[in-house]
């Protein structure tokens, strides 16, 4: 993996305060540090950004002072000059975008506008309705540089996913999964697979740094309630036996901004399951999240993996052509809110079944078999060993013997069998 060390940093910003400056209007960093980090981020310059005022709060307006100038045709072309700037500027080999501005309101997805990657770049040319963080996206795209989104607005309108499909680039999203969210996806799968019906999920986030301002206004807060909403759906459908088809809980998600609270949002969360014998079971949990200090080594897992996953391909038995990860990169929705997967794809947000995909690939690229948690040679009345060596000894064993070989930094690994062994062949080039 890349080392953070290895990591240079540009971007865009509305505002056109140095980092320096940015980072004590903040306030986020006690002084001592901000102190220490001043000289390293004073000549550190934001590019301008593109600002289009209808999507984010009217509030934001006071820091706009910072921007590209001109149609959203020539706003695509400036940031597509920006990374090319960049990248013969810093040296680096790859390039990778991400989107961690305000929270947008949602874009419409309209025929004719954005439903085909056709559609959408002819929507640009002619200045109609674009995010500024689906501009952004294209600009990446069309550079060849994988785009993250951190925010929960839907930046990937169908004509953005057909465009990242044909070119052949990493996208991946939506809303990093910091704090309350990604507490939820652990409590509530916990609670169905208990056997809890959890029936009602209430959460309450007093938040008072600039996200928190921006959610104050009504179409940027849908845009998060939305993403917050979603994240318990995948693991009430996966138990038939407590919820209906068409049941879930109830969820109720509030957020205001309250100015002294600062960058340490407050998380305050109800759950009520019912239980045997008409009973209810009831948990309230109360937790304090440094918002920002806790997105930021998202920020970096989130590139890092991205990155590696540019140097992964694979087969299988059935397709021995070995191959890319499909450019709608699913494998990062452990830490994303709403998981961002290509059509038909079922979307998982139960949190451990999420670090298990990425942990078993990790595995898979260096020759181990994937982690099942079944343990079965500890659990068998006669001794696994003694039952392994009788299955190599004896040709008419039922159990599997499967071989195939995986390929790993461009070196040929020796076939496995028996237990455990793997069924698809990995290949990571850390020389590319």
């Amino acid at each position: 993996m890349v080392h953070p060390n290895d990591i240079v940093f540009d971007g865009w910003d509305i505002s056109s305060l140095n980092l320096a400056e940015a980072m004590r209007r903040a306030q986020v960093l006690d002084w001592q540090l901000q102190e220490q980090l001043w000289p390293h981020m004073e000549e550190m310059k934001p590019r301008p950004s593109i600002y289009i005022p209808e999507f984010i709060a009217a509030n934001q307006e006071e820091r706009a002072d910072n921007l590209i100038p001109g149609t959203k045709a020539e706003q695509v072309a400036q940031i597509r000059r920006d990374i090319r700037d960049f990248r013969e500027r810093s040296g680096v080999d790859k390039v990778i975008v991400l989107w961690t501005a305000n929270t947008e309101r949602f874009c419409d997805v309209r025929p004719g506008l954005n439903d085909t990657a056709d559609h959408l770049l002819q929507a640009i040319e002619r200045g109609l309705e674009v995010s500024p963080s689906t501009l952004f996206a294209v600009a990446s795209i069309l550079e060849g540089c994988a785009y993250i989104n951190g925010s929960p607005q839907n930046t990937f309108v169908p004509g953005a996913v057909e465009l990242a499909v044909q070119r052949g680039v990493f996208i991946c999203g939506d809303d990093f999964k910091s704090g309350q969210t990604k507490l939820k996806s652990v409590l509530v799968d916990f609670l169905v697979g208990a056997g809890l019906k959890t029936v009602s999920i209430v959460s309450y986030n007093p938040l008072g740094n600039n996200d928190g301002k921006n959610l104050s206004a009504p179409e940027q807060f849908r845009s998060k309630e939305v993403s917050k909403s979603c994240v318990v759906d995948d693991m009430v459908q996966a138990n038939p036996v407590l919820y209906g088809p068409h049941e879930k809980p109830d969820h109720c998600v509030v957020i205001k901004y309250v100015p002294y609270v600062g960058d340490s949002k407050r998380a305050l969360d109800e759950y009520t399951s019912e239980i045997m014998m008409g009973g209810t079971n009831t948990i309230v949990v109360h937790n304090t999240c440094e918002d920002s200090l806790l997105a930021s080594p998202i920020i970096l897992d989130l590139a890092i993996l991205t990155e590696l996953c540019q140097r992964i391909t694979f087969c299988t038995e059935s397709d021995p052509d070995f191959q890319g990860f499909h450019s709608v990169l699913s494998i990062m929705a452990f830490l994303c809110k709403a998981p961002l997967v290509p059509k038909g794809t079922p979307i998982i947000n139960a949190l451990f079944r999420q670090r298990s995909c990425i942990e078993n690939i990790l595995r898979a690229c260096v020759g181990l078999p994937p982690q099942n948690h079944m343990l079965l040679e500890h659990k068998m009345q006669r001794p696994w060993l003694s039952q392994t060596w009788a299955c190599l000894a004896e040709p008419s064993c039922p159990v599997s013997s499967k071989k195939v070989a995986a390929q790993v930094n461009g070196h040929v690994c020796p076939a496995s069998s028996g237990p455990g062994a793997s069924h698809a062949c990995l290949c990571a080039d850390r020389d590319k």
